[in-house]
């Protein structure tokens, strides 16, 4: 800084101190001039506060967001264009709904619907994405333009006006030590930055309908969000409402009890260890009762895999799991038999043999 430069800011300082400290009156501006002056100051201080608040309504969650800010400038160091999204709460929900769903399946009733719901959920979430880009765009890019470039630059003019003021009225207050001309030049300076920093504010001052179009853009894109999720939300209602009814209208299934054992292993009459998985215990049962009943060890004999229904003379009617005593064999299809002091003719595929016939 040259010499005339630190002399101008010793004469401002001074004049400053003066004011402060000695209670001396500097060049009062006119009531207009403040007016302006203080509503350009409230401007300022609503952008500061108002764009914070409003991406916290698109944003709640502060974690969240600082961890997108850092993922951004991480990006940005990086040289990376791709952006990551906020995590709505709908999108969450939904894609816990959709992962349960899934495990359901959709052949149940309720998990169809929670898949249904889910995908409502997730285009909720969706909607409210384009609501952000189109806020942010309309609404909060504005804002922040207005803060960094017009109210910079009237925050610039009114500190040179004020610098000036101090100037002039240092100049003005020793006058006589200082010559007329240098105090004329120092007014004419204070009057130029008055009326550029007067001009920068009423120019943007003026401009309430642009600041009320910027409001607009906020509500079209707020209202076009809950319009758009209401209809999802709707179509979602009708279609649940129709699957709970017809749901209500199937016959209701009756609860038929199983008494299953996982893994039985037992030894039958005959010596044989025997392991089954899924036996039903009262098909044991029934077997042990057709064992105490059965025929004696020492003749050929069969057990029947499934019930046999005799549709023709001299056939020989038996039950699953009943012993038949062996007498001959017809053929390679059809044996004779007796059971319970009936004798007849049986099908071999329907039986197992225990102990055969002789050869």
């Amino acid at each position: 800084m040259s010499v005339a430069g630190l002399k101008k800011q010793f004469h401002k300082a001074s004049q400053l101190l003066k004011e402060k400290i000695n209670g001396v009156e500097g060049t009062k501006l006119d009531e207009e001039f403040l007016n302006m002056e203080r509503k350009t100051d409230i401007t300022h201080k609503l952008i500061l506060d108002l764009v914070p608040k409003t991406i916290g309504y698109l944003q709640p969650n502060p974690a969240y967001r600082a961890k997108l800010n850092m993922l951004s400038t991480v990006s940005k160091i990086r040289g990376q264009v791709k952006s990551v999204g906020y995590p709505q709460t709908e999108g969450i929900l939904g894609d816990c709904m959709l992962c349960y769903g899934n495990e359901l399946g959709a052949e149940s009733g309720f998990g169809f619907a929670l898949l249904e719901m889910g995908e409502a959920l997730k285009q909720v979430a969706q909607a409210k994405d384009c609501m952000d880009v189109r806020v942010k765009r309309t609404f909060i890019d504005p804002l922040q333009s207005l803060q960094h470039k017009e109210l910079k630059e009237i925050a610039y003019h009114l500190r040179k006006l004020e610098g000036r003021r101090l100037d002039f009225d240092y100049k003005k207050r020793r006058k006589g030590k200082i010559a007329d001309s240098e105090i004329k030049k120092a007014f004419e300076k204070f009057e130029e930055s008055k009326d550029l920093a007067e001009r920068s504010m009423f120019n943007l001052l003026e401009r309430d309908v642009q600041r009320m179009q910027h409001l607009s853009g906020l509500l079209e894109a707020v209202m076009d969000y809950h319009r758009q999720s209401q209809q999802i939300l709707e179509n979602l209602r009708s279609s649940l409402q129709s699957r709970i009814t017809d749901a209500s209208n199937q016959p209701k299934r009756e609860f038929a009890s199983k008494s299953v054992v996982s893994t039985v292993c037992y030894t039958d009459i005959y010596g044989f260890s025997t392991c089954s998985s899924g036996v039903i215990l009262s098909h044991l049962i029934t077997l042990n009762r057709n064992y105490d009943s059965g025929p004696p060890l020492d003749q050929p004999c069969c057990q029947a895999l499934y019930s046999f229904q005799p549709e023709n003379q001299g056939e020989l009617g038996f039950k699953e799991g009943d012993i038949i005593i062996l007498t001959s064999q017809i053929d390679e299809n059809w044996c004779e038999g007796m059971i319970r002091g009936e004798a007849g003719l049986f099908p071999m595929n329907y039986v197992k043999v225990l102990i055969p016939l002789p050869q």
